[in-house]
């Protein structure tokens, strides 16, 4: 099932002078099965609308359907520990779910909670930690003596080990060199082609968007404003532009031919194709 938010608005410190709204009357529809960017600028909704899908927050106004649940504002949601052990949220800022001694206790911990044996946890949390890059050098190593990237490695681990069917990640690849974040990148994407899983990425990289996934959701001031697949929204780059959005250099080397006379289609999204178009170009006019 997708997960559909209808007139969701989202207040935080309401009746008070800090009130804020984050989220307004906002309609939107993940597809099911998509790996979705939800992309736009710092405070524009995005993390509180994602802590709505697991419901870490509940809506202020409006329904919130997640797989064959409803959340709705003003009632009490029903079955939050299998929702949560379905929708699996890793945070912008991992150290916030680290808190065992180990990397390995911590990495089991959510199975085990979830009803798993000791030993059945510990198998999936190992797979999950091979999963993510780490060796066995690191399970007994305490998770908050680890680098930021390794950190969010071993977070991303957590919520594999459960094996939920959505995943929500709050800036996945931050703290990662370019080496780490490919690699990780590669995983959500065979998680989603090969696994099924539904995954909603918020991000800043529009390179990581273009490369990786299905569809865009732009929010802006609380609400979406644009949903769309990835190449329709790339195919202008005027419309980032216009979003204050950076788009992948790709286009921006695309844009750059095309305004130097070069016929270039709006279609061609990889730099082979790319090439190939100029190369026949450059040897016609040789």
């Amino acid at each position: 099932m997708p997960i559909t938010f209808e007139h969701v608005s989202h207040i935080y410190s309401d009746g008070t002078p800090f009130r804020f709204v984050a989220l307004e009357d906002t309609n939107l529809t993940f597809r099911d099965g998509a790996f979705t960017a939800l992309i736009g600028q710092t405070g524009s909704g995005k993390s509180t609308l994602a802590q709505h899908i697991n419901a870490l927050l509940l809506p202020s106004e409006g329904t919130v359907y997640v797989l064959d649940r409803e959340i709705k504002a003003g009632s009490e949601p029903k079955g939050l520990k299998s929702l949560r052990k379905d929708v699996g949220l890793v945070f912008q800022f991992p150290e916030y779910q680290l808190f065992e001694e180990t990397v390995l206790k911590d990495v089991a911990f959510g199975p085990k909670n979830f009803g798993a044996t000791q030993e059945e946890a510990e198998r999936r949390a190992k797979e999950a930690l091979r999963m993510t890059g780490l060796g066995k050098e690191y399970e007994e190593r305490s998770p908050l003596e680890l680098s930021g990237g390794q950190k969010r490695r071993v977070a991303i681990a957590g919520i594999l080990a459960m094996d939920p069917k959505v995943l929500v990640l709050d800036e996945p690849t931050a703290g990662l060199d370019t080496t780490g974040a490919a690699v990780m990148m590669k995983l959500f994407k065979d998680l989603n082609r090969k696994h099924n899983k539904t995954i909603i990425m918020i991000t800043h990289d529009m390179e990581q968007v273009f490369s990786y996934c299905d569809d865009v959701v732009v929010m802006d001031h609380g609400k979406p404003v644009i949903q769309e697949d990835v190449q329709t929204f790339f195919r202008d780059s005027s419309k980032c532009m216009e979003l204050n959005i950076l788009p992948p250099a790709l286009i921006r080397l695309r844009d750059a031919l095309k305004e130097n006379g070069f016929e270039v289609s709006d279609d061609i999204n990889d730099i082979r194709s790319l090439a190939k178009c100029i190369a026949k170009q450059v040897k016609h006019h040789g």
